[in-house]
């Protein structure tokens, strides 16, 4: 097992130790200067696109990808000394309103009417900027990274119109250099334009791109030719500075009412056309959309996602190191919880077309009632290209607490006096994306943790229209610490192979459909003896409108490493090594998102621990009144018979929310959700403004309820004012 990661990186530079020519390379859109100022308004009436050269005869991607597309949709680019600018004509065919979600910006791709474009300034095929909207005006704007994936949480200054025809329905949008990031001199980008189109169910791209990848994959990107040198964004100093007034009121602790008085600071610099330095002082979150609760019947912690702006631009190179479950750093370990941030810095960047940097340092102020430190976080990446795709990423992550002695803490929790990681990975990816891997190594550096305290994984897999083949093995070993990470295991060994074969009908509403079987294995350190195993067997089934279907069936194996409650309500634990073994079926079905009602079902049935039962059923429903409206509502049920203490369980999770667009710069939402496993009930609303372009005010409501009696536990009002300005 140990010699398999130097197999698949010896495999890996055998097969792919040659800079193949890109896959799309002929395809070129000639961007030249503006011969005329261009107004943003959705009509083109001036001279500079008259001029301009057009992008189109796209190709379709879905259905299928083995033809031209069926609409047809004209692009144009330009630049003046500060602005790139781009207008689309998305063509349609037949009357009525177009699909959309409704006005908020980064909405979801698949279910609305939109064009997005994606652009590799440095032309690596790696990372890059997404920009977007729908057919009713609403943005989206991302990050790319991996070679194919957008990080919707970035946001920037950028302007954009949507102007609907009989016909058509016209994109224009105007990009400030200063708000991306390329490398100066470089004449050729690599870009692709995507349309959604979901009255005709097409997806179709500028570039082709094979029916298994997304729109978004890099590797089959085409080429934006300048006539000269892009003009350099020159002098970009950018302050974002906030004010916050709030009140907080916590009824369970019959305090009095706390009064919040605040100010920060945010600051972005160029330090080159490609490398930012970003610098925030006491930064706050109070405009974070919520968590999504879930009802946590696992043995080990949840993962829940990053959403706070700071550690998000750039910060694939840190937080994507590693694997899902093998994470060596995990922004959200830094400044929750109401551990105070005081400031930070990131400097992260490309330095050319093949090295690319992540740096950055963060302290937290100390907690009281906890007895928590002050604590300083230096988390440090470098990458390097190597081939077409592929690349070599080194991680150091340090925690040290600061002024801080453990053998002077008497009364409260012990913390380490420091937490170390370093790390090196392999990133393989081919020229034409059908091979993607990664191999890992990590040591971790703790006071009295010695030996046993390192951690690897490689994965390799095939992607084809037809077959999807994978392999991943993960080793951790029982010292491994990762403060600043997310692992929830130690002391393990997992195997995890994994098939899928599609098949694709000639006619009919089905469009492909095939059988999927996914094996996980875990074995303990020490004498490789199985302690974990789920096999899977899945058939999926997607229809031609979009709507899928997937039935499953399982059998899962567990044998317990400490003490666990089968239903984490705190009645009582199943003893340590006790074993469990059961079979279980299930269901998944997605309505197509074409129409207004949207619904998705799941339910699954089958033993659990101790030989119970359990019986879960999941519903998402939605309805949009397009543009201006979406009401949506999940429920999920869970009903587990377990033997005595545990008996009959019962919980239920509700969370209705409703998002109102009046136009697509002024936005409310109203989130609320039942957690019966909690007994907890939260109400979270929020209204923003965006007044300026990347600038907001925002008003948060919420409030915590117990249900049962109806009693508030605490609420909370916050006013926030962000204001962008441009040095």
């Amino acid at each position: 097992m140990y010699r398999i990661i130097p197999l698949i990186i010896s495999c890996s530079f055998i097969c792919f130790s040659v800079r193949a020519q890109k896959k799309n390379d002929a395809y070129q859109l000639q961007i030249r200067k503006a011969v005329s100022p261009i107004k943003i308004d959705g009509v083109i009436d001036e001279a500079a696109w008259l001029q301009a050269d057009i992008a189109t005869g796209f190709h379709m991607v879905l259905p299928m990808d083995t033809s031209a597309a069926r609409l047809r949709t004209d692009v144009r680019m330009t630049y003046d000394d500060k602005n790139l600018y781009l207008v689309v004509e998305n063509y349609t065919v037949g009357n009525g309103p177009y699909m959309v979600e409704s006005l908020r910006r980064d909405f979801a791709f698949l279910k609305n009417d939109n064009f997005l474009l994606f652009m590799d300034p440095f032309d690596d095929q790696t990372n890059g900027f997404s920009f977007g909207a729908n057919a009713a005006g609403a943005q989206w704007d991302g990050l790319m990274y991996d070679g194919g994936k957008v990080d919707l949480s970035w946001d920037n200054k950028w302007t954009s119109v949507v102007k609907n025809y009989p016909d058509k329905w016209v994109f224009e949008a105007v990009i400030p250099f200063k708000t991306i990031r390329y490398k100066k001199g470089i004449t050729k980008w690599g870009i692709n334009f995507s349309r959604n189109d979901l009255k005709t169910t097409e997806k179709s791209a500028w570039a082709p791109v094979p029916r298994q990848f997304p729109t978004a994959s890099l590797a089959y990107t085409g080429n934006l030719v300048w006539d000269a040198a892009p003009p350099p964004a020159g002098a970009n100093v950018s302050l974002i500075p906030y004010v916050l007034g709030g009140m907080l009121k916590d009824y369970d602790k019959a305090t009095p009412t706390k009064y919040r008085r605040d100010a920060g600071l945010d600051a972005k610099v160029a330090v080159t056309s490609s490398l930012n330095l970003d610098l925030t002082v006491n930064p706050d979150f109070s405009q974070v959309d919520v968590d999504k609760q879930v009802t946590n019947l696992d043995r080990f912690e949840l993962f829940y996602p990053e959403k706070r702006q700071f550690f998000l631009e750039n910060g694939d190179q840190m937080s994507n190191f590693g694997y899902a479950t093998i994470r060596p750093f995990f922004s959200r370990r830094i400044g929750l919880g109401g551990v105070p941030i005081r400031f930070g810095a990131r400097l992260s960047g490309k330095l050319n077309k093949d090295w690319r940097l992540g740096i950055m340092n963060m302290e937290t102020g100390k907690q009281e009632e906890t007895g928590l430190p002050a604590q300083n976080f230096t988390v440090a990446a470098l990458q390097r290209r190597v081939f077409s795709r592929s690349n070599i990423g080194f991680i150091f992550i340090n925690k040290e607490s600061v002024n801080y002695d453990p053998s002077k803490v008497t009364d409260k929790p012990l913390y380490n006096r420091y937490n170390r990681n370093m790390g090196l990975e392999y990133n393989l990816a081919s020229s034409n994306n059908f091979w993607t891997g990664k191999a890992m190594l990590l040591k971790s550096y703790t006071p009295n943790k010695t030996g046993h305290d390192i951690a690897h994984a490689a994965n390799l897999q095939y992607t084809s229209k037809e077959w999807n083949i994978g392999w991943q093995h993960e080793y951790v070993g029982r010292n491994y610490n990762a403060e600043v990470g997310y692992v929830p295991r130690q002391g393990y060994i997992k195997i995890a192979p994994q098939v899928t074969r599609l098949f694709f009908p000639l006619s009919g509403s089905v469009l492909s459909h095939g059988p999927q079987v996914t094996s996980t294995w875990f074995f303990d350190e020490a004498n490789m003896h199985r302690t974990d195993n789920e096999t899977m067997l899945n058939y999926g089934i997607v229809f031609r409108k979009r709507n899928t279907l997937n039935v499953w069936a399982s059998n899962t194996y567990i044998k317990l490493l400490q003490p666990f409650d089968p239903t984490n309500t705190g009645k009582d634990s199943l003893v340590n090594g006790s074993r469990h073994n059961w079979n279980t079926i299930g269901a998944d079905y997605v309505s197509k998102p074409q129409s207004l009602f949207t619904y998705s079902l799941s339910a699954r049935y089958g033993g659990y621990y101790a030989d119970g039962s359990r019986l879960m059923t999941n519903t998402e429903l939605g309805y949009r009144f397009q543009p201006y409206v979406s009401i949506a509502l999940s429920a999920n049920y869970n009903n587990i018979n377990l033997p005595k203490p545990w008996g009959n369980n019962s919980f239920w999770l509700v969370g209705p929310r409703l998002d109102v667009t009046m136009t697509n710069t002024l936005f409310f939402t109203g989130f609320m959700q039942y957690n019966g496993q909690q007994k907890n009930m939260n109400l979270n609303t929020r209204f923003q403004w965006r007044y300026r372009p990347a600038s907001d005010l925002f008003i948060v409501y919420t409030d915590n309820y117990l249900p049962e009696p109806f009693y508030v536990r605490n609420r909370a009002l916050v006013l926030k004012l962000v204001y962008w300005l441009n040095l």
